[in-house]
């Protein structure tokens, strides 16, 4: 975990760019959260234009049908570790996927170990078959 889901406007990217897509902002939350390289979870849902409203908050930033709104479902992250996470989230997305910062809407969502289950019915972070973080390995 964390569990990543983009919603993206559906006909406005090829496999191969969604693809993209999840391979950088893999990358970005990999050095921004220092979770293990097999700690990935990603979901892609595409939806008709007329069904994804992304406005401003009245902030005049520009969008286009590339847009992407990004849900990070997480355990709880220190506030610089997030805004850290947003930057690089963006700065990947721009260099690698040509995706205008203008065109990224990110919403952290946080919840507790409590909450995860990896497969076989078991809770693995507090059975400890997962570490906890501070932990010792």
């Amino acid at each position: 975990m964390p569990l990543l889901h983009f919603h993206v406007v559906k006909g406005q990217r090829n496999p191969a760019e969604l693809r993209g897509l999840l391979d950088a902002a893999h990358d970005a939350m990999l050095e921004s959260f220092k979770v293990p390289v097999r700690d990935r979870y990603q979901l892609v849902s595409e939806h008709e234009p007329t069904h994804m409203v992304i406005e401003d908050t009245g902030l005049d930033i520009p969008r286009t049908p590339k847009v992407v709104l990004l849900q990070v479902v997480s355990r709880p992250r220190g506030k610089e570790q997030i805004a850290a996470f947003y930057k690089l989230l963006a700065e990947t997305l721009q260099a690698r996927c040509g995706l205008a910062p203008s065109d990224l809407m990110v919403s952290v969502i946080e919840n507790q170990d409590e909450h995860w289950s990896f497969g076989l019915g078991r809770a693995q972070f507090l059975t400890g078959e997962l570490p906890l973080p501070g932990a010792p390995a």
